[in-house]
């Protein structure tokens, strides 16, 4: 049950005064509430200011600044109506004070309501932007306009919000004040000694001087509200994933040893010799699978960097212990490609490994099941004791859907972090078991993005390459040049070469001028003269399988596609990757891109094809992609070019979304709120007594009360 206290927050907008049907629609727009329902009043308290006006400035008429929003006392010298029929040429207010004078302008003006508020002769405040037209200063339609006596109404700095159409700025500065007004004083769950160290007010506090600021400093990320409001966020998610962390290693795990002859029948099956990296990794993990407690593991590795073969050595050690493993993979394309490429391990270590995924028939998918659930024998195989079953299933997360039991999972390996977020992971502890989770990402990804999305991990990374990869060629070339792009194309692939051919669409679109893939293709085919093949997102899944196979074979030489390649399509001989509208990819996306190639022992050139003029930060893309191939670094810029909220691609359910943290810039109150909340858990993991209950306020307060479930479950 959510606390009472926050009752008043959880309520609608309409309930507040003011706030009738149809503006609860229009602010349910601009705070993105789902379609249907109806924004909460902390949706509302959470939309911060963007900017401010201030109206403190009173220069006078001459001193004014153009552009400059000033406060003037003028006295009201004339009216100049607008002709009669003319309703074009604005109605003019002729003002003065001791320094010059001034006109107000008003267009479709109210004639009556002018001459009431401003009679000549009257004394009045009047507020606005202040521009000069043909030497002459004026205000067009002042913001405010007062009796000398009502100053003290003039609201002198107003906050201004991101804002939606038709919605008025002076109905969200009332509907903000009216929340401001309902919202309660709430208990403290910051430590003491982190409110004293950064002169911290309390959550509320901080809260309605985050929406009145001061002066321009007071909107910054690094002023004292919103550092206070900053690290709340953050920590409601990291208490959340310390209490994932606790409840999946609570009394839960088993010790996972074996012989060494299957992990040694692994690595005798390898072509390579394990880089430094994938050994300090694979001891990582073994140590884990070792000890009595659930591991919990990100493996974050850089394109190329052999993460699938680190994950490999994990399934072996699973199945030594006597039991079974799962790797699951974002999408069907990458379940089977990461099939082929372990089955010959696995066969030559003695392990059997199956693949499931929604294509198998229903006979064969029958008997796959009976297999997994250990309701069938497999022979023995030389110099391996028999065992019964499957060792290894690989598929798509629906391994984990109801129907699919296992005779006993050990170990879980989640490929591609971003489908298994921080909800799926508390879904996943709720659920209980013993079994230990791997989770891989080929995402470089940065350190504070690691801590805000991973917290309840521990992490290993990849940073060397495997022996023998190339570095890659990459240009930048513009879309003006494409026909020397795809003569150069036409050469390659006359010496046998293969090309991927990246497109931002699948079809053309009215909306967006850019190629899409279908044209591209059709348009290659007919200068090549060859057949090209096309992958893209709205492709069954047969269908992709088709045409990768296709291309893997040399049956085509051309793949254009979408992005649906960006992760783990594994080509090796593949040697040139062309990206067009390359300023339309993020940084990461790029990078990802470019892994596709330079897999072989031949060069390999990226060539970035790009429509002109590029803006700065398109340009900058560019420049850093040129200058190295460190997908860590790149992911640290990355971050700075983007924000959290894309880094790890588009916003996917689980990543954190933040509303009042810029994890750019909120590096410190992360590595603070991660620290808290582990020690919070480690003194109190079932939040008991006044803190404790605090604790569980901030969680339902940022909708990370899913982790309060886990304390009822124990």
């Amino acid at each position: 049950m959510r606390p009472p206290i926050l009752t008043p927050l959880f309520a609608g907008v309409s309930t507040l005064a003011g706030v009738g049907p149809k503006v609860a629609e229009t602010l349910g727009r601009l705070l993105g509430a789902p379609e249907g329902s109806e924004p909460r009043v902390v949706d509302l308290l959470f939309h911060l200011p963007a900017a401010m006006i201030d109206r403190r400035n009173q220069p006078g008429i001459a001193r004014a600044p153009e552009g400059g929003i000033v406060t003037l006392k003028v006295r009201v010298d004339r009216h100049q109506p607008s002709p009669r029929g003319k309703g074009r040429i604005p109605y003019r207010v002729f003002v003065h004070d001791d320094t010059g004078e001034l006109a107000l302008v008003y267009f479709h003006a109210n004639r009556e309501w002018l001459q009431r508020t401003l009679p000549v002769g009257k004394t009045v405040y009047v507020s606005g932007e202040v521009a000069w037209f043909n030497g002459r200063a004026q205000i067009v339609h002042p913001d405010h306009v007062l009796a000398e006596n009502e100053l003290g109404s003039l609201p002198l700095v107003e906050p201004v919000y991101p804002m939606t159409a038709g919605l008025a700025r002076k109905t969200l500065l009332k509907a903000t004040d009216t929340a401001l007004a309902v919202l309660p004083l709430l208990p403290e769950w910051a430590p003491a000694v982190r409110l004293a160290e950064n002169g911290w007010p309390g959550f509320s506090e901080a809260l309605r001087r985050a929406h009145h600021p001061d002066q321009p400093a007071d909107l910054e990320p690094i002023s004292v509200p919103r550092q206070r409001l900053a690290y709340d966020e953050i920590l409601a998610d990291q208490l959340a994933l310390a209490l994932t962390r606790a409840h999946m290693r609570r009394g839960a795990g088993l010790v996972r040893r074996g012989d060494g002859r299957i992990v040694a029948g692994v690595r005798a099956a390898l072509p390579f010799a394990l880089t430094r990296s994938q050994e300090a990794a694979v001891a990582d993990i073994l140590g884990d699978l070792g000890k009595p407690q659930r591991m919990l593991r990100l493996l974050q590795g850089d394109v190329g960097s052999g993460k699938t073969v680190v994950a490999m050595l994990a399934m072996a050690r699973a199945v030594e212990s006597g039991s079974q493993a799962a790797l699951m993979a974002p999408t069907e394309l990458l379940a089977r490609q990461h099939a082929e490429t372990l089955r010959p391990i696995a066969e030559a270590a003695g392990l059997s490994l199956a693949i499931l995924t929604g294509r198998e028939r229903a006979s064969e998918r029958k008997r796959i099941l009976a297999d997994l659930a250990g309701e069938s024998g497999d022979e023995a195989l030389p110099g391996i004791e028999a065992r019964r079953g499957i060792d290894i299933l690989v598929g798509t997360h629906a391994l984990f859907q109801e129907g699919i039991v296992f005779r006993d999972l050990a170990l879980a390996v989640v490929d591609e972090q971003h489908r298994f977020g921080v909800q799926q992971r508390l879904a996943l502890a709720a659920k209980g078991g013993a079994t230990d989770v791997l989770v891989m990402t080929a995402t470089p990804i940065p350190r504070s993005l690691v801590l805000a999305t991973f917290g309840d991990m521990d992490v290993s990374q990849l940073r060397e390459k495997p022996a023998g990869r190339r570095p890659v060629d990459t240009r930048a070339i513009p879309l003006d040049r494409i026909d020397e792009v795809i003569e150069r194309i036409a050469s390659a692939i006359a010496k046998d070469g293969k090309v991927f051919w990246v497109c931002p669409l699948v079809e053309e679109s009215e909306e967006t001028p850019l190629t899409d893939a279908e044209s591209r293709a059709a348009a290659l085919k007919k200068v090549l003269g060859r057949p090209v093949g096309l992958v893209h997102g709205r492709m069954k899944a047969a269908d992709k399988d088709r045409e990768m196979e296709r291309f893997r074979s040399g049956e085509i030489s051309v793949l254009v596609a979408t992005t649906v390649i960006e992760v783990g399509v594994d080509v090796p001989d593949a040697t040139i990757m062309v990206i067009e509208h390359a300023e339309r990819f993020g940084l990461a996306q790029l990078h990802q891109l470019r892994g596709r190639i330079g897999r072989g022992d031949k060069p390999a050139s990226c060539l970035l094809l790009y429509a002109t003029p590029l803006g700065p930060t398109a340009k900058r893309r560019i420049e850093i992609l040129r200058e190295t191939d460190d997908g860590f670094r790149i992911a640290e810029e990355d971050l700075k070019l983007r924000g959290e909220g894309e880094i790890l691609g588009t916003r996917q359910a689980g990543t954190p979304g933040y509303r009042l943290a810029n994890l750019a810039v909120h590096q410190p109150q992360l590595e603070a709120a991660h620290r808290d909340a582990r020690a919070a858990v480690a003194e109190n993991a079932d939040l008991k007594g006044d803190r404790g209950e605090a604790l569980r306020i901030l969680l339902y307060l940022f909708g990370r009360d899913a982790a309060v479930r886990l304390l009822r479950a124990g």
